[in-house]
Order: C-alpha cells, then structure tokens, then sequence
C-alpha cells in the first residue's frame, strides 16, 4: 500500500474528495467569530453555503480526507488497508492552499478535515495539528475549520489541535463494542470515547478560564460532534436512540450523526441490502434525534423493547402522539411550552410565537396558520378555546389513517432515490445556465 506521490493537487482533491464523502459528521453551527480585518474569512456574516448530494448529506464544506491510507481494516470501509485503491496524501500546504483558493473564489466557507490513519494515530495528529495551525496563524484564515480527532493519538496534540478548530469529532462508527468487534477489529469502544471525553472535559475547562480569567483563546467553541453507521450491523431503533440520547447526556455532544449503510466492500459478515442503503431509517432517527435535543423527548418515550423501531410512514412525533391520544387533545391558549412542543406540526419557532401572541389575547386557527402551524397535523390534537378546527373521530386508526396519507408520499420519495454518489467539487452535471444579476454583484464584490 504505497502513496502516489507524483500525483498533482488536482488529482489528489479528486480521489481524497470523494474518499471523504460517507463521512456525515460534519456541521457549520455553533460558533460566531466575525473577520478581524487581519486576514480571511469569519464564520458569522455569511456563514456556511450548504448543498446536497443526491443522498441528502450536506457537503457544504471543503470536505476532504488529508488521506486515505489507513492501517485499519474496517470491513465497512472503502478506505481499509485491504482494498485495492490508489492511495495519496496531501501535505499540510497543499491542504492550506485548496482551502484559500476554494474560499477566494466564493465556493466554500470552511474546511471539514479528517483523515485515514497514516502509519500511527500520532503521526496522522500530528500532521493534522500542522495543517489547522498553518491555516490559522500563516494564512491567517478566520473562517470555519472542523476537524477530526484520531482515536488513540497522544491527548496532547488532540489538545494543541482544538485550539485552532471550531469543531472536533470522534466518530463511533458502530453504535455498540460488539459491532466494533466484528467489522472493525483494529478499534475499541475505549479508544474512541477516551478523546470525546477529553474534548468535553478541556472544553468545561477553558469555557471557565474565560469567564474567570478572560483567557484565550477558545477550545473547541463549537463543541463536538460524532457519527453512527446506520444498517451495517443489526442494532434496532430503540438501541441507537438510547445510545445517542446517552452520548448527549454524558459526553456533552452537539450533534450525533446518523449515516445510512452504503455497501462498497464485499464481504461475508456485511449486510446484504436489496433495497438500497436504509435512507428512510436514517430519516427518521434524525427526526428523532431533533425530538431529543429540542422537544424534551426521552429515548423511552419514543421507542421501547416491545415496539423497537419506528413507524416507516408516520414521522417519530406523530406516531408518538397517535398513541397517547390521552394526552390530547390540549387547548392552545392555556397549555405551557412543553406541552405546546409535543404537538404534531408545531415547532420550536411557532411555540414561542403562540407564548408570546397569546399574552394580547385570545388565538384561533386563522392566527394559528399565520404563525407556521401546519394545521393538517396539528388539528387533530389541539383546541381553540375549547373547540376542534374540524368535527372528527377521536379515534387511533382514523386519526392515524389521515396522518399517513400525508406522509406515505414523502416516506417513499426518501426510501426510492436513484442515487447514493455524492456531488463532487469537478461535477457540473451538464448545466450552464447564465449568470443572474445578483450572482454578477457577489462576484464582483467577493460576497456570498
């Protein structure tokens, strides 16, 4: 397993870029820190320009591997030492310089870094740690930086590191130490939640250092993040909910990433997967998962041993809500905030505006509708001053019946895509459609 070093930096972003696309785990929020004038970039004015593969990640960043050799042999893994694959690696300048160009030009507002393990787990940290420092204190770029922690790399480097990223992950990989075992021999649950809490301990550390001392500068400002394999091996719902739910609670995690099994290996203890990588599945443990951060939901509420998976045509909330009907329906002028965020089709946002509404007086469905309510979800479990928006059956099956046909259509759209390559920086997928005047005016002026 040799490098290819006479490869050039078009070549190399081409093959790392696309090494790095089964890799979720990677967000722009969390952090506000404005241009200081001295350099290039920030991640608060314009923040992250998003876009979408065919499979629904986010490739918003500049999402590279610094490279995909590894000394692993995780069965999963396009990148283990086993495959015949060409193998390359950039140089912390050449990592720098991609960055620069690729935000110059208005194509990117940040770096997502990770990497296959080169020879050891210190040395690909090292090489990492030289790479964020550069590209802070040489390029002086300000913008945003999210970067991985190799498990079992010295906790010193790991620490050095976080200094100059936003963000830090460890992926899980695999949500349990027996699944670990069986497709990825060369690593340990203790390994990878050694560095996750580390990063959660020098992140409490430093965030008291600044209050009490006004030290600087930030650890990790963003928090840290993690990822799961969907699908490759045979935990249910309920498991990998009361494991995040877990990570959340003891770890500090801002964000659990859920990535649908794509098989890109052969082998005998991999799942066969007739129809397709599990997309839905991966859907709906981000619904829940969104339940759990914001909506007050516990892992218990939404699935137990007796029903361990979630329903493939309700989303996780209104199945919940189906089956406590007891608990509905709840009169929108009386009800408090936690209550109010259980109900099918309100959010976070129109909650907050039916609180503060309702202070000047009496709400109804019109100003319900208004605030953002979906009002087709939501009509079944709510009253206006004591009435239902439409007479219906105050019954499980009906109720459930008029949900799905809502549902059964957005259900199957996520489960029958085409398409599970991802979007690549050199794709143009044969468009060229003429500049508007807009995109003319960001041009010219550099903004996004």
């Amino acid at each position: 397993m040799l490098i290819q070093e006479e490869l050039n930096i078009q070549e190399k972003l081409k093959i790392l870029s696309d090494a790095a696309k089964y890799d979720a785990a990677c967000t722009s929020s969390g952090v506000s820190r404005a241009g200081k004038g001295s350099g290039m970039g920030n991640t608060s004015v314009a923040g992250i320009c998003h876009s979408f593969s065919a499979d629904g990640r986010c490739i918003s960043l500049l999402k590279i591997l610094f490279t995909n050799q590894c000394i692993y042999d995780c069965k999963y893994c396009i990148n283990r030492c086993s495959n015949d694959v060409v193998r390359t690696s950039f140089t912390p300048e050449e990592v720098c310089s991609l960055t620069m160009e690729f935000y110059r030009r208005n194509y990117i507002e940040g770096l997502f870094l990770s990497s296959g393990v080169l020879y050891s787990p210190d040395y690909t940290m090292e090489l990492l740690y030289r790479t964020v420092k550069r590209l802070r204190q040489v390029c002086r770029f300000h913008g945003y930086i999210h970067v991985k922690a190799i498990p079992g790399a010295d906790p010193g480097l790991i620490e050095k590191t976080g200094f100059f990223a936003d963000r830090m992950s460890v992926n899980l990989e695999l949500p349990t130490a027996e699944g670990l075992k069986k497709l990825a021999p060369g690593k340990t649950r203790q390994k990878i939640l050694a560095p996750m809490r580390q990063i959660q301990n020098k992140i409490q550390q430093n965030r008291y250092e600044i209050m009490e001392y006004k030290a600087s500068p930030a650890f990790v400002p963003a928090g840290q993040s993690t990822q799961m394999i969907v699908g490759a091996t045979p935990e249910n719902d309920y498991e990998m909910m009361t494991i995040a739910q877990a990570l959340y609670e003891n770890f500090g995690l801002k964000r659990v990433f859920y990535s649908a099994y794509v098989p890109v290996n052969h082998d005998s203890s991999l799942p066969a997967l007739p129809g397709g990588p599990p997309l839905l599945r991966e859907h709906r443990l981000y619904q829940a998962d969104w339940l759990l951060r914001f909506y007050g939901f516990r892992a218990e509420e939404l699935l137990s041993q007796e029903q361990p998976n979630f329903n493939i045509f309700l989303d996780p909330k209104c199945d919940w809500a189906v089956r406590h009907l007891d608990k509905f329906p709840v009169e929108v002028n009386t009800a408090d905030y936690y209550t109010l965020l259980r109900v099918p089709g309100m959010g976070v946002k129109s909650v907050r505006r039916i609180l503060a509404a309702r202070r000047k007086g009496t709400l109804d469905f019109q100003a319900l509708k208004k605030m953002g309510v979906v009002l087709k979800r939501a009509m079944y479990f709510i009253t206006c001053s004591g009435r239902m928006m439409n007479s219906v059956r105050y019954e499980e099956n009906f109720i459930a019946r008029n949900l799905i046909s809502e549902e059964k259509k957005k259900a199957w759209e996520i489960g029958h895509r085409d398409s599970y390559r991802q979007l690549s920086l050199f794709d143009d997928m044969n468009l060229n459609p003429a500049p508007s005047q807009s995109d003319s005016y960001s041009t010219i002026t550099g903004s996004m």
